[in-house]
């Protein structure tokens, strides 16, 4: 029953009343040490708590193609200009048309990483009238992305000196130029993301994330590390020898796994000054524990592809660090932040901090004998399925954020296409190499 099918909402069914059946919380597992069931499921490498390695990567793919790609060919691309439509309820209703160039950049490494690794034409054609339209309408004068395009193009938000636009734009056009071999496209990213590196060091920038505690000009955020770590590593899988990247990302790498490591606490630290060190401040206790297991993975993606196991083993360990901290032992799910010293916790939830641990997890899976990630995927999974589907309300996709229980929001103003999406992805692809193995380690450290 727990594998999605496409969506018909009942014309008797209404999300905003209560005759919904009542969500029963799932239990939450010990840890697998002193869990039987979960010790006898991770000595079979073909089994996922209660399901195969068969039925996990099936239920992806028929939410993939079946769910997820039709609601967004129907509600959220623009296919006569190019680019994302993102304001959407959960039926798909168009709130306006704005169109953000974080959205924008992401939606178009959604769709060209579809495009390359499932062969799928359909997205390919999406990501080439997205790339365009990014080229003619997306730059300023001085050639910044800018924040927001209305439909046509016409700029309705200015650049700011933030750096996540650039450099999601710059995540996008690498993508695009991986399955379509445009090579202009590979060069504009690459010259985005060296002007957002430069644009990080300079010490009057204004700095403005409201997430974290105290903010001051120059500062250096994990969340920018993580994303420049992130591009670098797809820009150098098709530039190899390119000696600027691979310097940048060995940059990134030693300020991710030594600056932003606070080992007095064993975690993960968000924000450092301008020269990475640690101000004695109210930042010095400050984890975003998001981005710290969203960073863990994807330094293991780097070390996989530099083939540096100490690097893997070294992240792999912080990974299940801060998913253990951010574990919610009352009603299960990840927290997203946490200040160490009053043990606070920021107790909402988000749906791409779940996912990027299912991602995490699957690494492990896949390229090592690591029994707690079997265990944790399956936790994680369950959770989400079970507090996050909205299938139970009559809509497609999942609920993208809520409170500590993930409630049901009847109206909501933005479809997440980029954390969803390739969450749903990777993990699709892993499981299909895995099950080609028959749920043998991959043989990359052999």
């Amino acid at each position: 029953m727990w594998a999605r099918t496409p969506w018909r909402r009942s014309s008797k069914s209404c999300p905003t009343r209560s005759r919904y059946r009542r969500r029963i919380p799932i239990p939450i597992p010990p840890p697998a040490g002193d869990d039987p069931l979960a010790a006898r499921t991770l000595m079979n490498r073909q089994q996922i708590g209660t399901r195969t390695l068969e039925q996990v990567r099936d239920h992806y793919r028929r939410y993939l193609f079946d769910e997820y790609v039709p609601f967004w060919t129907r509600h959220g691309i623009d296919h006569e200009r190019g680019g994302f439509f993102c304001t959407l309820d959960h039926d798909g209703t168009r709130i306006n048309d704005s169109k953000n160039m974080w959205y924008q950049g992401r939606g178009l490494w959604t769709y060209a990483y579809l495009a390359r690794h499932f062969a799928h034409d359909e997205s390919l054609q999406v990501a080439r009238r997205t790339s365009e339209f990014l080229r003619a309408h997306g730059r300023d004068a001085e050639g910044w992305w800018v924040i927001e395009l209305d439909a046509e193009g016409n700029t309705t938000q200015p650049a700011t000196q933030r750096g996540y636009a650039s450099l999601f734009v710059a995540e996008g056009m690498t993508a695009y130029a991986a399955v379509s071999g445009d090579d202009e496209a590979l060069e504009l990213a690459i010259e985005t993301l060296l002007r957002v590196v430069d644009l990080y060091a300079q010490p009057g920038r204004p700095v403005d994330e409201g997430y974290i505690p105290l903010c001051y000009p120059g500062m250096r955020v994990l969340g920018s590390h993580m994303v420049l770590i992130l591009t670098l590593t797809q820009m150098l899988e098709l530039r190899p020898d390119d000696t600027r990247l691979a310097s940048l990302a060995k940059q990134m790498v030693e300020g991710i796994t030594v600056n932003f490591w606070n080992e007095k606490y064993r975690l993960m630290n968000e924000a450092l000054a301008l020269d990475l060190s640690r101000p004695d401040d109210d930042n010095e206790d400050f984890s975003y524990l998001g981005h710290a297991i969203e960073t863990m993975w994807m330094t293991m993606a780097e070390a996989l592809r530099i083939g540096d196991r100490a690097l893997f083993d070294l992240c792999a360990e912080r990974f299940r660090r801060h998913v253990e901290v951010a574990w919610d032992d009352v009603h299960g799910g990840l927290f997203r932040a946490l200040k160490i010293n009053s043990h606070s916790y920021e107790l909402d939830k988000v749906l791409w901090l779940q996912e990027e641990g299912l991602i995490g997890c699957l690494l492990l899976m896949e390229h090592t004998d690591d029994e707690w990630a079997w265990s944790w995927f399956a936790r994680i999974f369950d959770w989400i399925e079970t507090y996050c589907s909205l299938k139970p309300h009559g809509y497609p996709l999942y609920q993208s954020a809520g409170d500590r229980t993930m409630t049901h929001q009847p109206h909501v103003t933005r479809k997440e296409h980029y954390h969803h999406p390739r969450c749903v992805m990777r993990c699709l692809l892993g499981l299909e190499r895995m099950v080609e193995r028959g749920g043998a380690v991959s043989g990359v450290w052999a």
